[in-house]
């Protein structure tokens, strides 16, 4: 199965999004972030759709954030998702966030899924077919070379 890559989530800073600081409120970047994770849930069908029919989502379990340069009101930005690893019931994310203008880094976030049987909630195996394709971005993520935010831990270095 050959992976076309997917267009990357895109969209501008609104002028809601900015703090005292006059840049994006570190809020937003998450959710721009979810955003993007929405659009790869639709593209391999974990929708709306999917809910209703099957009464199963993806929940975040975990995420780490890192912010590297600033995003202003108006801003144009893209984020491009990747599926780093997955089993049956989970899915390791890494979202990059990139200025439009000039495609510098701005942040990036890696979240942990988890598929869940809403009727629990509990933890569910995904679909075959779903699970197909997520095995699919895995496989094409890791032709990649890996981002060295991605695996990051937080701490206060000793020396």
């Amino acid at each position: 199965m050959t992976l076309l890559p997917d267009e990357p989530y895109r969209a501008e800073v609104a002028p809601d999004w900015i703090d005292y600081n006059g840049h994006m409120n570190v809020a937003y970047y998450v959710l721009a972030f979810d955003r993007a994770a929405d659009l790869l849930f639709t593209r391999i069908g974990i929708d709306d759709t999917y809910r209703r029919a099957t009464n199963h989502s993806i929940f975040a379990l975990e995420a780490h954030v890192t912010y590297e340069r600033e995003l202003h009101v108006g801003e144009a930005f893209a984020i491009e998702t990747s599926v780093v690893d997955a089993d049956a019931k989970r899915l390791h994310l890494f979202h990059t966030m990139t200025k439009a203008a000039t495609g510098e880094v701005s942040a990036t976030m890696e979240v942990m899924g988890l598929h869940v049987d809403l009727a629990g909630p509990r933890a569910a195996p995904m679909p075959d077919a779903i699970h197909a394709q997520v095995e699919a971005r895995v496989a094409a993520s890791r032709l990649l070379p890996a981002p060295p935010q991605l695996g990051r831990k937080i701490g206060i270095r000793r020396s």
